[in-house]
């Protein structure tokens, strides 16, 4: 029976550090910066690891046609926020070494997904 405690007590340590982990990779990724650009540059949209708009550049050549320009913003904000999605997949995946962890991913604010 002690055994069993000990197994426990070990699993319990383990997640602990897990979790600490997790925490650490999240703080890191909400400082990051990723950039995308649609339309051959004429947008430019900067969004954090959490998924908020940090920038917007708009090429004044791109004004003039407002519906084109409100689909390369919307295309690039979709791009840096695809980006972001994939950074933290990365690290998500260095963290549990490959491993589909259920319900991490809602954890981590659907970023697995």
């Amino acid at each position: 029976m002690f055994g069993s405690l000990g197994d426990l007590g070990g699993l319990m340590k383990q997640a602990r550090e897990f979790q600490n982990k997790l925490q650490a990779m999240q703080e890191e990724l909400r400082g990051q910066q990723f950039e995308a650009q649609s339309g051959g540059g004429m947008v430019s949209v900067t969004v954090n690891g959490k998924g908020e708009i940090a920038a917007i550049k708009i090429d004044p050549n791109a004004v003039s046609d407002v519906e084109m320009l409100e689909d390369l913003v919307k295309s690039a904000i979709n791009a840096a926020n695809a980006r972001a999605q994939e950074s933290m997949k990365e690290e998500m995946a260095k963290l549990t070494g490959g491993m589909n962890i259920p319900g991490l991913s809602e954890m981590m604010g659907g970023a697995g997904k």
